[in-house]
Formats: structure tokens, sequence, C-alpha cells
């Protein structure tokens, strides 16, 4: 049976993951149970797996700004120590990246081979990440790119816009940032899967089909929740200042899912209508539904 480890296992994805995973033989530590920067600690961890699935990571973008030493040290240096624990014992990593190591600026879908270029501190201590893995292990590491995540657990975007319903007759959304919005519970699937396909190493793109902006995604989540659309109004990125520059092309391309035998995601719109009937959703919008 594989025996795999899952780092970050107290973040929204990697409890995702975990469930996943449940039954079988799997150790999930949370961030106080194993800290990425220690190698030591990274050492012992991975020792005695067949898969890791690295799930921690930093994600505060703007507090990145700010601080990217210490955002590199987690997302570059610490994936590193993982990269260099299972090439000492032969386990495959399964690192999960973002979209911002890419330029933003695009028109059309990213391949998975396309140019990196990060606009912010964030999308360069995810960068460097990457580039350990595909350094140390080019024939067992799979660098999984996603962008847009939602679920049930922490915070995200889709759980923020619909908790404003309860508080505000409307909501400004931005109309010029477009994405894949990508349920968690579905890219912890895909990352389960690949761990058990045996596929060829490299970078994938797992986010969900189809396109919008945040204004869409947020007209979407209220449609689909029984809420009027129309209280959902477009706005600019120039509207919201934040520290870290976002990208405002993020849509990310599949094809090599076909080289790994497995399906792609689905349409985020078909996602977001399921992950909306959870009761982490319901729960948020029952009040405004019913007054």
């Amino acid at each position: 049976m594989t025996r795999w480890l899952v780092t970050g296992s107290g973040g929204a994805l990697g409890r995702e993951v975990r469930a996943r995973l449940a039954g079988g033989q799997v150790t999930a530590p949370d961030r106080a149970g194993l800290d990425i920067t220690d190698p030591r600690a990274v050492r012992a961890a991975v020792a005695g797996h067949d898969v890791v699935v690295n799930c921690a990571a930093w994600t505060d973008v703007d507090g990145a700004e700010r601080a990217e030493a210490a955002a590199t040290a987690v997302n570059g240096t610490g994936v590193r120590h993982l990269a260099l624990a299972c090439r000492r014992t032969g386990a495959r990593l399964l690192h999960v990246s973002s979209d911002y190591v890419l330029p933003g600026n695009g028109t059309g879908p990213y391949p998975e081979s396309a140019p990196t270029g990060p606009v912010n501190a964030y999308g360069r201590s995810k960068l460097a990440g990457e580039r350990a893995v595909t350094e140390l292990l080019p024939d067992t590491g799979y660098i999984v790119r996603t962008a847009w995540l939602y679920g049930e657990h922490g915070q995200n975007f889709v759980a923020t816009v619909l908790a404003l319903a309860a508080r505000r007759d409307t909501v400004d959304v931005v109309d010029d940032q477009h994405g894949q919005p990508t349920w968690s519970y579905d890219l912890a699937g895909l990352l389960v899967a690949l761990g058990r396909a045996g596929a060829p190493p490299g970078v994938y793109h797992a986010t969900a089909a189809g396109r919008t902006t945040w204004y869409g995604l947020a007209r979407a989540a209220y449609e689909l929740s029984g809420l009027d659309p129309d209280r959902v109004r477009p706005t600019t990125s120039a509207a919201f200042a934040r520290p870290a520059r976002r990208p405002a092309f993020s849509v990310l391309g599949h094809a090599r899912w076909a080289t790994a035998g497995l399906p792609a995601l689905p349409h985020w719109r078909t996602s977001l209508a399921e992950a909306l009937r959870r009761p982490a959703f319901t729960a948020l919008t029952s009040r405004d539904v019913t007054s």
C-alpha cells in the first residue's frame, strides 16, 4: 500500500487531501507538526513515505511584499528541503504551485510550457519552489499549478462574498482579472489521482475548465445561492489598492493531463453549483435568503 505524507494538512487544501486519503496509510502533519523550513524535521518526516503532497505554503500575497525573505523561506527553501529529502529516499513529490509564477498578461490559456515571469514577491517565492523541484527531482517531481481556490475550509473569495450578502445591499467586485475558480475538493481528488497514476513528471495545470472574472464568479455564487446577482456590481482593480500587483490573466491550459491518462477538472460553474450545496456555504446565505 502506498504510504502518503501530506504537509500543511491544517490548511484548506491540505484538509481536503487528507480527507480524500482517509482509510489509507497517510501521515498528515499541520504546520505545528512539521515546519518545512527545518531540514532535519523534513528528512525525518519524509522517511518511510512513497508519495509526498506538499500543501504547506506561505499564502499571504500582500504580506509577501513586506516580507519576501520569509515567504521564500517557506515557498522556496522549504520546498527545496522536501525535494532533497525525497531525492534521498526515492519518494515522489507532488508540489502545489500557483498561477502567480506566470506574468499574467496573456490573452489565451497558458500552456504548461509557458515562460514564467512573476509580477510580485509571492510569485517569485513560488517560482523558487518550482525550480527546486525541477532541479532536484527531474524524474520524480510534479509541479501542480492551481489558481483561484475556494472551498469549505479557511478564508476564500466565495465564502467572503457570500458572507457580505448579510451585511451589504450591494458589493463591488473587480471585473478586469480573468481566471478559473477552482474547488479545493476537486483539486484534492486530482492530486490523489496523480499520485496513484504513475504519470510523467513535470508541470501540470490544475484549474477548473472555462474562465470568468471575480465579478462573474461573485454573480454566479449569488445566483446559485438564491440571491439576487444584480447586487454584485463591477469595478476595476484600480479601485482596490493592494500592496501586491495581481495578474490580470490567470487562465491556464490543461493539455498535459492527457499524458497522465487523467481527466482535467470540470467546468468552474459545475463545481461551484455542487460546492454551494455544502453546509459551510448554505450556512452563509440561509439567513439572507429567508429574511
